[in-house]
């Protein structure tokens, strides 16, 4: 048991870590620059924003005050999903633990920088997704697997 723990307590460091070192990364390449804009790929661009909203950049205020009430509500809603994790097993856990480790990424970020940084830009010919980064990307894996989860249990019931 003690050794399964360890190993859930591992995922999430990695995802934190991983979202982490790529923000890190963007971050310093781009101070020299001032700006980030670069191509990866025919549909990809590393796009530095810094969002002091929600996902997606949604309730962005001006004030502190209501960034502030939107951190703590995202801080309580993390310890919900970490006693939901605690109570769940196998995917369902996993899917739990994944959102964790996202949202431990960018509670640090909204905390430490005042904002996320937010960097991965996918387009297809002009129209932009939102843009966002590594540990939105295990939110979002986490969520829809949950999802996922529900329709095979409301099928096989």
């Amino acid at each position: 048991m003690l050794k399964k723990n360890f190993l859930y307590f591992i995922l999430v460091i990695l995802i934190f870590g991983l979202d982490r070192l790529t923000k890190i990364f963007i971050i310093k390449y781009s101070e020299p620059l001032g700006e980030l804009n670069i191509p990866v790929t025919s549909f990809m661009n590393f796009n530095l924003i810094w969002n002091e909203g929600i996902a997606f950049g949604l309730l962005s205020f001006e004030d502190k005050f209501f960034y502030n009430i939107i951190s703590i509500i995202i801080a309580f809603i993390t310890l919900i999903i970490i006693w939901l994790a605690y109570k769940s097993q196998g995917i369902e856990k996993i899917s739990f633990l994944m959102i964790v480790g996202g949202s431990f990424g960018n509670l640090f970020d909204r905390i430490y920088y005042s904002s996320v940084p937010d960097f991965i830009d996918i387009n297809i010919n002009n129209f932009h997704w939102f843009i966002f980064n590594v540990a939105d990307i295990f939110i979002t894996i986490g969520v829809f697997l949950l999802i996922i989860l529900e329709f095979v249990k409301k099928k096989t019931s």
